[in-house]
């Protein structure tokens, strides 16, 4: 699961004791040797999804893996936000020697309240949805909205509901339940949960905010093959 250069249980604990930004921080330099990585073949999918873009910008980029596989596709214009400066110096590494001929900007910064406003033609998000809670999903929506020229668009990967009596969310309520007892006795928080912003709640959010939502089964290799793509498109032309 952990590559033996990989952090060891008590970094991640330490961590997990840190706030979102602070862990990070300390995480980056061995994050790409964890399992949280997204896998470069489920980035390389929605990529080809997507296809050729002016712009594009991936919020809440880490290291950069999306942005690897975007930079091909960018023709004026990548971006990289993230809260972390750890993390966008690894990706800064990283795509030193990305293919591709635009020089991807990387910009610390907020998710909920982005540097920009209608820049972009393609937003992505990957392997961060749990750092957001249920109360803060609409306000990452309308950041979305706000990020996107009108008919752009926003592409990630999420699954479908897990009901509790699902076997394969009970690991996964266990740990939030964890973490919702760290956060109620520790500041600052460490906004970590998953089961958020599936297929079902993100499609609502995002019609409610005048998107049109295509969902792509199917495209994912194993052991993700059951996970869906998700192509949400702005209102306006």
């Amino acid at each position: 699961m952990f590559h033996e250069n990989g952090p060891s249980l008590f970094e991640l604990v330490h961590q997990g004791l840190l706030g979102l930004e602070d862990g990070y921080d300390r995480l980056a330099p061995k994050f790409d040797l964890t399992p949280f990585r997204t896998p470069d073949d489920v980035v390389a999918v929605v990529a080809d999804v997507v296809g050729e873009i002016d712009a594009a910008i991936d919020i809440c980029c880490g290291t950069g893996a999306s942005l690897y596989h975007l930079r091909p596709k960018a023709r004026e214009r990548l971006v990289g936000l993230d809260l972390s400066s750890g993390m966008l110096d690894q990706a800064r590494a990283h795509l030193a020697e990305a293919p591709g001929h635009v020089d991807p900007e990387l910009v610390q910064g907020d998710v909920l309240d982005p540097p920009f406003e209608a820049e972009f033609d393609l937003v992505t998000c990957f392997g961060a949805f749990g750092h957001f809670t249920r109360e803060e999903e609409p306000a990452l929506v309308a950041s979305v909205a706000r990020l996107l020229r009108p008919g752009g668009r926003f592409a990630f990967v999420t699954h479908r509901e897990l009901g509790y009596a699902d076997v394969r969310s009970w690991p996964y309520r266990a740990f939030n339940a964890a973490m919702l007892v760290r956060n109620a006795l520790l500041d600052p928080p460490f906004v970590m949960y998953y089961l958020g912003f599936t297929v079902e709640r993100s499609t609502a959010l995002l019609e409610a905010e005048g998107f049109t939502v295509e969902l792509h089964e199917g495209l994912l290799p194993e052991p993700l093959q059951n996970y869906v793509v998700v192509v949400a498109t702005a209102p306006g032309t």
